[in-house]
């Protein structure tokens, strides 16, 4: 199997989505899914590029292996459920530190799941069915839990990770290109959210393979190995 040219990575805490993320874009498909155990991975090519995708437990038993999965990545994908605070400020005191294995010029999106549970989403479809002529309404449900987290707390969250990893602002993606909203049960933004970050990793592969020392061998310095004598007798 052909290495990868580059690696994202999503951390997050448990049920925030992570796993489900990937199948959907994947596997075009929503699984009833169990917690990662360790972690798991898929290769996507992107182009010319092979680009490993890793799915990471956010179990605390399991999390120093973020860091190690971490390692030399490309790009860190950030998720938190909109519906739960604890879940993005979680990502700041948890796994954060766990992106320093990553590479120098890593590259971090900030993701917001679920926000078809939220009572924005629902108002949202509903009123599409109202104004859908010949549509019929009804068996509307109202969602159980609020929105919790808006967009512009996962920008503040980006702009503190410039902060921590010392970047200039005016040389990264903006915050507004790296922080989505997705829905990894109707597929809201999920397409949207991995091809961005394939079209920002490859710049990112090019750059590194360019700074990598070249691997050859200067011929003209080596000595020729010293001949023996062949045969049984001398």
């Amino acid at each position: 199997m052909r290495k990868p040219d580059g690696k994202i990575v999503l951390l997050g805490d448990m049920n925030v989505g992570k796993t489900s993320l990937l199948h959907r874009y994947m596997e075009r498909r929503f699984p009833d899914t169990v917690s990662t155990v360790g972690g798991a991975f898929y290769l996507k090519q992107w182009r010319s590029f092979n680009i490993s995708i890793w799915d990471t437990a956010g179990r605390e038993q399991f999390h120093g292996l973020g860091s190690m999965y971490c390692r030399g990545a490309a790009a860190v994908i950030l998720t938190y459920d909109v519906n739960h605070l604890q879940s993005l400020i979680e990502l700041e005191d948890r796994f954060l530190g766990l992106t320093d294995t990553a590479s120098k010029d890593c590259l971090f999106a900030i993701v917001g799941n679920k926000v078809d549970l939220t009572e924005e989403e629902a108002t949202e479809s509903r009123e599409k069915e109202e104004h859908t002529p010949g549509k019929a309404i009804g068996g509307y449900v109202s969602p159980r839990v609020p929105k919790q987290v808006q967009l512009e707390d996962a920008v503040a969250l980006y702009k503190k990770i410039l902060k921590y990893k010392m970047l200039d602002e005016k040389e990264v993606p903006a915050a507004e290109q790296m922080c989505f909203e997705t829905s990894a049960k109707t597929g809201y933004n999920v397409d949207l959210l991995f091809e961005t970050l394939f079209d920002m990793v490859v710049p990112v592969i090019v750059r590194q393979r360019a700074e990598e020392p070249a691997q050859t061998v200067d011929i003209s310095s080596s000595k020729p190995p010293k001949r023996t004598r062949s045969g049984c007798c001398t």
